[in-house]
């Protein structure tokens, strides 16, 4: 197929949308130097480049981007993922692959949670199967030069186009899909175009000539190997809502205004000295300043010092737009760095909505692990019949708070053995992790004789002392 500069340069509609959102949000979670690189400061009327680069290196980014999407991985993949792979589970190469997922040494899970952190950046990312199209004679010569599907983590500002078509029983199928691989250290950018029954990979050089069309591959399994894992959903079809959308913008405001507050206190400590050019002086700590005699009064050299007033106001304004990340990323209860203890029904609203958050995003990489599945299987000739299952829930509990409560049950004493029981249960659930040992304090709790009853064999005993008396 024959492939123009044009053609190989233009993207979809949505890449054109997106893109700048895409950039800012991964800045944003990088922080740090690619920050920096993003200017992302209000520039001030008159300011000279020098001074905004400076203004640039001074100013720290409380990166609040990356501690959201941290604390999110964190409980995702707190309990491990459940994975029955039902037949598929014969396969040789099944083991090499979970092993080592991506041919770098990562194991599948490690892929999977760093493909999770990028959804919850742009919103979504694709995954890419393949495998190296290398003829073999056996299937042992073929695991011996472990040649099998590897996976890959394609971001999305390097899919450039891609086109859905729609089957006639209703379902979308991907048809098209060209991605921005690899750039040389020429400028040189090297793409990948799948189609259902090819593979072209192209070059296109720097110098502006015509693309060159290095390779030409049969698709081994007749459909574009690729899996989306959605953040969430939104109503665009390829295009997900990413965690970062709001909160980068918050982000951004903070920002600027802890550049404000260096300005403040900088200028505030640091006065402006205001004198005419044959005024010898500087403006340091204990300088000497050396006036003409000649020299009006109203030309008196003086100092120019702003009020440091308004940096509370600054703080108290960083301060609300932290705690509105923590009510749109649902982890007040967890982020939450205040003295004042908040109510038990607004810590567990709060842990409810994150719980939900967490569930959905649970659901998006089941669905995506299964499909990376199938299509493993059809790389390698088998069938995935299996089931993937990740946790549906995922709440937080403040066992200290849990303790002080089960202490009051107890303390209110309303004379049931068995309430007793089920309070001393409800205590182990919140000190013991362990079910092995959960299960023999529990036998101990319902075998446990309470004060003034008294077992079987003891009423037998007694029983039987009194006919012998």
């Amino acid at each position: 197929m024959a492939y123009s500069r044009d053609k190989i340069l233009q993207t979809h509609k949505d890449f054109q949308e997106n893109i700048n959102h895409w950039q800012f949000w991964i800045r944003s979670y990088n922080g740090g130097f690619d920050y920096q690189v993003g200017q992302y400061l209000n520039r001030y009327n008159l300011e000279l480049d020098n001074e905004f680069n400076q203004r640039l290196l001074n100013t720290p980014c409380d990166n609040h981007c990356k501690n959201i999407i941290q604390i999110y991985s964190s409980f995702l993949f707190r309990v491990k993922a459940s994975r029955d792979f039902g037949s598929m589970a014969e396969e040789a190469s099944l083991e090499t692959f979970l092993k080592d997922a991506d041919l770098e040494g990562n194991n599948f899970t490690s892929v999977v949670k760093q493909a999770q952190n990028y959804s919850s950046i742009y919103g979504h990312c694709f995954l890419i199967l393949d495998k190296p199209k290398i003829q073999t004679n056996t299937k042992a010569e073929e695991l011996n030069q472990d040649i099998r599907p590897y996976l890959s983590i394609v971001t999305p500002e390097n899919i450039f186009d891609w086109n859905y078509k729609r089957l006639p029983n209703g379902k979308y199928v991907l048809d098209y899909l060209k991605i921005r691989e690899e750039v040389d250290k020429q400028g040189g950018t090297y793409f990948r175009c799948w189609y259902e029954d090819i593979v072209d990979t192209i070059y296109l050089n720097a110098d502006g000539s015509e693309p060159i069309l290095i390779d030409t591959a049969t698709n081994q399994i007749g459909k574009i190997p690729a899996v989306i894992l959605y953040n969430a959903k939104s109503h665009k079809k390829g295009i997900g809502q990413s965690d970062l959308t709001d909160i980068s913008d918050l982000q951004k405001a903070i920002y600027n205004e802890f550049s404000e507050i260096e300005q403040l206190i900088r200028l505030t400590n640091h006065p402006s000295l205001v004198k005419t050019p044959s005024v010898n002086a500087s403006a340091g700590a204990g300088a000497i300043i050396e006036m003409p005699d000649e020299m009006e009064p109203n030309l008196k050299p003086y100092l120019l010092q702003p009020s440091g007033q308004n940096l509370t106001s600054i703080m108290d304004s960083i301060t609300k737009k932290v705690d509105a990340i923590n009510r749109i990323a649902h982890t007040g209860a967890v982020r939450t760095t205040k003295t004042a203890v908040s109510s038990g029904i607004a810590l567990q609203t709060e842990f409810e909505l994150l719980n939900a958050r967490l569930s959905e995003k649970a659901d998006n990489l089941q669905l995506a692990e299964e499909q990376l599945f199938k299509l493993y299987a059809l790389f390698q000739n088998t069938e995935f019949n299996g089931e993937i299952n990740y946790p549906n829930s995922f709440n937080i509990r403040d066992y200290a708070s849990d303790l002080v409560y089960y202490q009051q049950a107890k303390s209110i004493n309303i004379g049931s053995p068995t309430f007793n029981k089920e309070v001393d249960k409800e205590i182990a659930r919140a000190v013991i992790d362990d079910d092995e040992k959960l299960n023999e304090i529990f036998e101990e709790i319902d075998t446990k004789s309470e004060v003034g009853e008294f077992t079987q064999d003891e009423v037998q005993q007694e029983t039987v002392a009194e006919e012998e008396i």
